[in-house]
């Protein structure tokens, strides 16, 4: 089965045809009489103190990640289009601060170089992984096989199966007429799971509980907010504080997006909630590269961070299989579903679901926002 029209997210530095981050401020819809209008304060602690704790670093070091990583965005727009047909994605390392694209041919290696990138030769590169992720997709689905991604670090796509399940491999292969050569196997020991029953970036209820993605307007202007499509179906009434709202448009599976349209006392701000007393602002939507730091914003478990390990992620959840997710070791919990990833200022995606917990640490993976705004026609709140 083929991903529905509404996100088929292609993970370029750049070019962000995927789902952005959904944010989760307690500010999307009005919650009753409230003694401040929420501010953003981006030079406070918020993301810094987020980045120190979870990726274990000082507050020099997650000060100057972000800084770096910044810059990373801005040089990877120029380097991707230096690439041009060559580019193959690219891969930010938050340890050297070091931003690589990565070209399928010798001769554009001088002018990603030039652009300020390091330059790294592959043979598939995303488009080929995204090819052979494309011929799983279409092969019989598996006993024990959980999913498969681009890791375009290895230039390999990873299909990852259940511990001790035997799954057949091979038998998917062939049926997918995939070369073994483009494919890593992993194990693992932990099922995928949505994040669905209760939510919230900051939370919202339509029979359970979800978290806002990013508050955001639909084509007619309307305001209302991204989210997970798992969370409800088209019609679906949702209430948050005071406001009201319904589903407009849902998606899942194939992939896991929906816009929730606010039918009274919504009130939008492009904050996302950091769980501490502050918020942090939205200015963009640019797609941050592959290994960038990346936070979420849920109801359940409140703020995270980690970083993007791949993009374009096939998944099968017991509900169904979903395409292009983006997989990341930020952790998450049941009811942190649709709630907002963020990288600095620019909205990444919603919450989809993923494995393992906020104590423990784990998988999770998120829907790309820029399907929903280019599909759709929604414009995510960025001022």
């Amino acid at each position: 089965m083929r991903p529905s029209p509404v996100i088929s997210a292609v993970g370029t530095g750049a070019l962000a045809f995927g789902l952005a981050l959904s944010m989760a401020p307690g500010a999307l819809a009005a919650t009753g009489p409230v003694p401040q209008t929420p501010v953003a304060d981006d030079n406070a602690s918020s993301m810094l103190e987020a980045i120190e704790r979870d990726l274990d670093l000082s507050p020099f070091e997650a000060e100057s990640l972000l800084e770096a990583q910044e810059a990373a965005i801005d040089t990877d727009a120029k380097a991707t289009e230096a690439a041009g047909e060559a580019y193959g994605g690219s891969l930010f390392d938050t340890e050297t601060q070091e931003l690589t694209v990565l070209v399928t041919d010798d001769s554009a290696v001088k002018a990603v170089e030039a652009a300020g990138a390091e330059a790294t030769v592959v043979s598939h590169g995303a488009e080929g992984l995204t090819e052979v992720v494309e011929d799983l997709n279409e092969a019989e689905v598996r006993e024990g096989v959980l999913g498969w991604y681009p890791d375009v670090a290895s230039d390999t796509v990873v299909v990852e199966v259940l511990e001790g399940s035997e799954a057949d491999v091979d038998a998917l292969l062939a049926d997918a007429g995939v070369d073994a050569s483009a494919v890593k196997v992993e194990e693992t020991g932990e099922t995928p799971q949505t994040y669905a029953d209760i939510v919230g970036g900051v939370a919202y209820y339509m029979g359970g509980r979800c978290s806002v993605g990013f508050p955001a307007t639909n084509s007619s202007g309307q305001p209302g907010f991204v989210t997970a499509g798992h969370c409800g179906t088209v019609g679906t009434g949702v209430t948050i504080g005071n406001g009201r709202g319904t589903f407009e448009r849902s998606v899942f599976p194939g992939n896991d997006a929906a816009f929730v349209r606010g039918t009274s006392n919504f009130t939008l701000h492009n904050l996302v909630s950091r769980y501490n007393g502050g918020y942090q602002s939205v200015t963009g939507t640019s797609q941050a590269p592959v290994g960038s730091a990346v936070c979420r914003s849920g109801s359940t478990t409140g703020w995270h961070c980690g970083t993007i390990q791949a993009r374009n992620q096939t998944v099968r959840y017991p509900q169904g299989t979903v395409y292009s997710l983006t997989r990341t070791n930020v952790c998450a919990e049941p009811g942190d579903s649709g709630g907002s990833f963020i990288s600095g200022s620019q909205a990444q995606g919603v919450t989809s679901g993923g494995s393992g917990n906020c104590s423990s640490g784990g998988t999770t993976y998120y829907q790309e926002v820029m399907p929903m705004v280019n599909s759709w026609g929604v414009r995510i709140r960025t001022s």
